[in-house]
């Protein structure tokens, strides 16, 4: 039942990306280019994100157990660093760049897109650079 209410879950998320719009990166780049042709019909889409991901914060806050027993890890901290600014800045340059965030890269990549395989092969090289450098900094 467990896998099942997973790939409903999953299935739900990736049909909400594609109606939405958020895999068209055309689309994405129109809402990003406000000093052009601005489409802001993204930001309702992230409006309501934020209030469904708002109300799902406060109804899971104070649970240690998720559906079927599995544990909530929810963020322990709230402060702002670095590393988490920078972050932030690689991640909207690669957002406006290719017009791909990664849900929507990898919903789009099941859809047989060329350019969200590649955007998806440089995001997982990204990733393993960032662990490897983080952890030559750890130690």
């Amino acid at each position: 039942m467990k896998n099942i209410m997973t790939l409903l879950s999953g299935i739900v998320f990736g049909l909400g990306l594609i109606i939405s719009g958020m895999t068209n990166p055309a689309k994405v780049i129109g809402f990003l280019d406000i000093t052009g042709a601005w489409d802001p019909s993204l930001m309702f889409v992230m409006i309501g994100g934020i209030a469904v991901a708002f109300v799902g914060f406060k109804f899971v806050q104070d649970k240690t157990q998720a559906m079927f027993d599995e544990p909530i890890h929810l963020p322990g901290t709230t402060h702002i660093s670095k590393e988490l600014v920078i972050g932030s800045l690689l991640f909207g340059a690669g957002w406006a760049l290719a017009g791909f965030c990664p849900g929507p890269a990898l919903v789009t990549m099941g859809a047989g897109y060329k350019e969200a395989f590649i955007f998806v092969i440089a995001m997982i090289v990204g990733m393993t650079i960032h662990d490897h450098l983080f952890k030559a900094c750890r130690k």
